[in-house]
């Protein structure tokens, strides 16, 4: 099964780019609410997983270790003490995962987020 991502994000059928969400960046980044920026200007991690077959368990599971991996990168930890803060990364993390199942569209991923983001 081939996927589709738009060629901005990525380039190849094998490679996914996790966005952060332009009021997040700014915030986090700048320490100001409601900066506009484009995707463009936001931080991404690009996912490569041309090595892994997503018809199998194995393989989707690898690829979802990879992505959250990724948006811990591109959302990275905030303060202990900032209860705020944890919440907006936490948020950060499980929106930039979900945009890149969206752009993988593989049913064996999605099933496998939609039961873990249940079980959180």
């Amino acid at each position: 099964m081939d996927t589709f991502i738009p060629t901005r994000a990525a380039g190849s059928r094998a490679r996914v780019a996790l966005l952060l969400l332009g009021g997040l960046a700014g915030v986090m980044a700048a320490g100001a609410a409601g900066a506009a920026t484009s995707d463009s200007d936001l931080p991404s991690v690009v996912v490569k997983y041309s090595d892994l077959t997503l018809a199998t368990d194995s393989g989707v599971n690898q690829l979802y270790r990879r992505i959250t991996a990724a948006a811990k990168q591109v959302c990275p930890d905030a303060s202990m003490r900032d209860l705020g803060a944890q919440r907006q990364v936490e948020h950060c993390r499980n929106q930039a995962i979900a945009k890149a199942i969206q752009q993988i569209d593989n049913p064996r991923l999605a099933a496998l987020y939609a039961v873990r983001s249940k079980n959180g």
